[in-house]
């Protein structure tokens, strides 16, 4: 009877006197308690306590909020990283962009990933311990982005296929597949900067971490790692072609059969490299056209273009005058006819007249025409013609953009300078003033010089509007050539030598201003000594042309150090 004392597992035990209960609440698991409480739950929903509990609990429901809020927002953000990185559905409209049998990223996707990243931070502004939440989420998401694009990266940039060639050419057009996949990382990763612009982020540095400068900075490593190599590329096979604009081609050879069947050249021949030049360039345009896909590209697109224009106004106003070939002589030109007349005599029927009928009616006072220079070859003006409107097919940075607008102006800028330099070529080109004061020492007859001389004063007078966008050492050598060709060149005067000037004065726009009134200084000082350069004709309109830019020169800079100081 003593093992059936303890009769308490067959008696119904009441809820406060049954002591196992309690130690047994914290061994077992939920589980085993979340169904009763769910039955308890659905007997009773009908009371209106579930509601009342939400209700008082909404003041500090914003925490328990913010913690549901910041792990879904991890995994949304997880999820479009691993979907913007994924292969496109569909067949490979372009079998030329497949590499391993993989397409590369769509445009548009960086943009999708930017535009959802920006809605979540915008809807968390209000908050700035959500905001800081958000902030924080974003770092693992786009760290993991970061690295899968530069993994994606570096297997593309080492291989040869991205290097050799750097960008197409006429016999390769278009660019390759490995090129193609490096372009498209490039795009990804500008257009989620441009969303990132729109909102500013990335932009401060936080010592504790709640910033997103580092993703940033990446980002801009990797347009750069692709958009270079190729810029680099075009502007090291364009610059030797603009450099050569400097030499004085040959002109064509041409013959008395050549002239009679074409009746003359009519229009000038380009120059070699503009002839090359109009093959490349169409080429080039196409393929920046694709690689220049954000604003971070289009700011390195900006430093190419304006690059080449100042190479090209460089090389331009350097050229130097091309020595007048020599008029055929009357006697030269009566026994090159006599050949083909006495030819013609023997071979014609007895009644012909003979052929000195005919050559006694041309003058045998003066000698044929020479052909002018611009018939025999390309002339400055014309292929400075030709290389702006080459440049204007480049793409240049947009307008729309506000990370672009400044180099949009710079760009323009450029542009203009070029311009006015065409404008300047052209009137020097129409007044012709070296060959009017030529005539005029020669001792020729004052009939035909006298017209020659009244371009030259009409020249003088819009000096100022022709170099109003060239800055001082461009436009100096070419009026020094224009009107005392036997003055010494602009390194001479100063002392230098021409490769060393060329470094230090004309290696850009920038660095032309800041030497523009030195150089000018200079220059108009050793005129001024030189006894003489007085005596010859353009002599005091270049003078009065060069004071005057000096003095527009320092009141500009004048200006500027004044806004700079009201700045500070």
């Amino acid at each position: 009877m003593y093992p059936l004392k303890p009769t308490s597992f067959f008696r119904p035990s009441s809820r406060p006197t049954s002591p196992a209960p309690a130690p047994r609440q914290d061994t077992p698991t939920t589980t085993e308690r979340a169904r009763p409480l769910s039955k308890l739950s659905l007997s009773t929903f009908r009371r209106p306590s579930p509601s009342p509990a939400i209700q008082n609990g909404a003041p500090s429901s914003t925490v328990v909020q913010d913690g549901s809020f910041v792990e879904v927002l991890g995994l949304k953000l997880s999820e479009a990283v691993s979907k913007a990185l994924a292969q496109p559905a569909g067949p490979a409209t372009n079998p030329g962009e497949l590499l391993a049998g993989r397409r590369p990223i769509p445009p548009g996707r960086g943009r999708t990933l930017g535009a959802l990243i920006v809605s979540e931070i915008e809807a968390s502004r209000e908050n700035p311990h959500l905001y800081r939440a958000v902030i924080r989420t974003l770092q693992r998401p786009l760290s993991v982005l970061l690295t899968n694009l530069s993994n994606n990266l570096i297997p593309l940039l080492s291989s040869r296929a991205f290097h050799t060639p750097a960008v197409p050419t006429p016999q390769e057009p278009q660019f390759n597949a490995t090129q193609l996949h490096a372009i498209a990382l490039a795009t990804f990763a500008g257009e989620l900067l441009e969303s990132f612009d729109e909102i500013g982020l990335g932009v401060d540095v936080d010592t504790r971490g709640e910033s997103l400068k580092g993703v940033r900075d990446g980002l801009i490593s990797i347009i750069k790692r692709v958009v270079d190599p190729i810029l680099n590329a075009v502007k090291n096979e364009l610059v030797p072609l603009i450099e050569a604009l400097e030499t004085v081609p040959t002109p064509p050879a041409t013959n008395g059969t050549a002239t009679k069947a074409s009746g003359g050249i009519k229009s000038p021949i380009p120059h070699p490299s503009i002839m090359s030049m109009q093959t490349l360039i169409p080429i080039y345009a196409r393929a920046l056209s694709r690689v220049v896909a954000s604003a971070y590209a289009e700011s390195a697109l900006a430093s190419l273009v304006i690059s080449l224009v100042w190479r090209g106004m460089v090389a331009l106003a350097h050229r130097p005058v091309p020595q007048p070939s020599p008029p055929a002589s009357p006697a030269m030109t009566t026994n090159a006819l006599k050949p083909k007349d006495s030819k013609k005599t023997l071979g014609s029927p007895p009644g012909t007249p003979p052929a000195s009928r005919f050559t006694l009616k041309l003058p045998p006072s003066r000698p044929p025409t020479p052909p002018s220079p611009a018939s025999r070859g390309p002339t400055v003006a014309g292929d400075a013609r030709a290389l702006y409107n080459l440049f204007t097919q480049l793409p240049k940075p947009s307008s729309d953009k506000v990370q672009t607008r400044l180099a949009r102006e710079v760009v323009d800028e450029a542009f203009d300078g070029l311009s006015c330099l065409i404008a300047l070529l052209e009137s020097i080109q129409v007044c012709n003033p070296p060959i009017a004061r030529s005539s005029s020492t020669s001792g020729t007859s004052s009939t035909n010089t006298s017209p020659k001389i009244a371009p030259l004063s009409e020249l003088e007078a819009d000096l100022d509007v022709l170099t109003e966008e060239i800055p001082i050492v461009v436009a100096l050598p070419l009026l020094l050539r224009t009107y005392i060709p036997a003055s010494r060149s602009v390194p001479a005067m100063l002392g230098m030598d021409e490769g060393e000037y060329r470094k230090s004065c004309l290696s850009g726009f920038g660095r032309a201003e800041e030497c523009g009134i030195a150089v000018g200084q200079r220059v108009l000082e050793v005129l001024r000594a030189d006894p003489g350069v007085k005596a010859q004709e353009g002599a005091e309109a270049l003078l009065w042309w060069l004071e005057r830019e000096l003095e527009l020169a320092r009141a500009e800079r004048a200006e500027a150090e004044g806004e700079g100081a009201g700045r500070h």
